[in-house]
């Protein structure tokens, strides 16, 4: 009994310290003071965020781009080179697995001034382009090893008798594998798309003028102190990733059906 009130002391202790600070930025976002003082309920800085913003909406729109573009191309070539890896043999096959594993385990800030180095070299120009090309290399790993981790949960013999019932490799790839791999597709796109959206060490060092996206837009924003309208933008963003959230836990039970 002891330890099932430490266990649900600390389990409680752990959401109010990971979550009163959200509730803290919830309240505040209807301030009508910009100081931490309540000074009566208003909708001013979700009208400012609206209207008055046009850096912040331009910086969300590059941000959303990248992240969903570079998530499909990084979310493609992840699963991929995971059935690759995992179902065919070739020379060198552990080494790759191996290198795989550098973009998880190598700091984002060595990334980025390493990619600096390189499109400075090949003369690229920074800008959406580059962010776009930082997102997708450091993206693909992550959806790599969840959708390797779900093959090995898959029996072979089931892509075994699709050969057996005369399906070429590709009707076997389209019709079996992918349908079973469907669920870590999924996940791993999401975590691309996470990651890439919320990125910012990285994507500081290869953004070029005009290009900036939304975490560099409210780090220059902060610089200064905390505005309002980020906190207002904050719970917009909070409601839609629940939203998402509890959205892609329905579709990854459709899939799994």
């Amino acid at each position: 009994m002891n330890k099932r009130r430490t266990s649900l002391f600390f389990f409680a202790f752990s959401m109010v310290f990971f979550y009163l600070p959200l509730v803290v930025l919830v309240i505040y976002s209807f301030n009508e003071g910009k100081a931490m003082v309540w000074q009566g309920f208003s909708l001013k800085w979700y009208k400012e965020l609206f209207m008055y913003s046009e850096d912040i909406w331009r910086s969300f729109k590059y941000s959303i781009f990248i992240a969903i573009f570079s998530g499909l191309l990084s979310t493609t070539l992840g699963t991929l080179g995971a059935i690759g890896l995992h179902w065919y043999k070739f020379r060198y096959k552990k080494y790759l697995e191996v290198i795989g594993y550098l973009p998880l385990i190598v700091p984002d800030i060595i990334m980025g001034v390493s990619l600096l180095i390189l499109f400075v070299t090949v003369r690229l120009e920074l800008g959406l382009a580059s962010i776009f090309i930082v997102h997708t290399t450091f993206n693909i790993p992550f959806v790599l090893f969840i959708v390797l981790s779900r093959l090995a949960e898959i029996d072979y013999s089931i892509v075994e008798a699709a050969y057996d019932l005369g399906a070429t490799e590709m009707q076997a790839l389209k019709k079996v594998i992918i349908p079973m791999l469907m669920p870590a597709i999924i996940s791993g796109f999401l975590i691309a798309l996470t990651l890439s959206f919320d990125d910012f060490v990285a994507t500081f060092f290869v953004a070029g003028p005009g290009s900036s996206t939304l975490p560099l837009r409210i780090y220059s924003m902060i610089r200064l102190g905390v505005s309002p309208v980020i906190n207002a933008l904050s719970v917009l963003f909070i409601g839609f990733a629940t939203v998402l959230t509890l959205s892609t836990t329905r579709l990854q039970k459709y899939f799994l059906k």
